[in-house]
């Protein structure tokens, strides 16, 4: 039996799996993981993520399968569902390098220097950072505004304010290790 074959049965057997077919909604999610899988790796490359994305999809599947109009195609459904989990994965894993970046930030250095080398190391790095970026920085690390006051005071979005700091974050990493490796 061909994909496409398997696939036109996918409505049949999750009607089933909604009336307490076990069997049948064994069958159609073990065939759904393929169809995800491509799907996924579409957005995502790394293994290890598209394989968590993959169970986080079919968990959804599993919370929502009673929304399932088995009257209408269920490939689409299915693709909403892999896309949601593979946005929200994203974005998590974006999260987890916000934080990482902000401790680099405000890292203790390894050995104390005085305020003056303090105050003359931290103009050096954000001389290096295009203006907007500078701003964001000095308004949000600096001056501790939320991400909120710095987009009302540039008069920028939230997510350019974030996507500026996000920059800030990687530039300034950079320049950090070059620096390290230099000395």
């Amino acid at each position: 039996m061909s994909e496409r074959d398997q696939r036109a049965q996918w409505p049949a057997l999750m009607a089933r799996a909604q009336a307490g077919d076990r069997a049948a909604y064994n069958q159609v999610l073990k065939a759904m993981v393929p169809a995800i899988r491509a799907l996924v790796r579409k957005k995502i490359h790394d293994e290890a993520l598209t394989e968590d994305v993959i169970q986080e999809t079919l968990l959804a599947i599993h919370r929502v399968r009673h929304t399932y109009d088995p009257e209408r195609p269920i490939l689409p459904w299915v693709a909403a569902i892999a896309s949601a989990r593979t946005i929200d994965m994203l974005r998590q894993q974006g999260r987890r390098q916000e934080i990482q970046d902000e401790e680099a930030l405000h890292a203790e250095p390894a050995q104390p220097a005085d305020a003056a080398d303090d105050t003359d190391r931290l103009s050096g790095y954000l001389e290096i950072l295009p203006q907007r970026q500078r701003t964001i920085v000095e308004s949000v690390h600096l001056r501790e505004q939320s991400l909120a006051q710095a987009a009302a005071e540039t008069d920028q979005s939230l997510s350019a304010v974030k996507s500026l700091l996000h920059r800030a974050m990687v530039n300034l990493r950079k320049f950090g290790r070059t620096q390290h490796e230099k000395s």
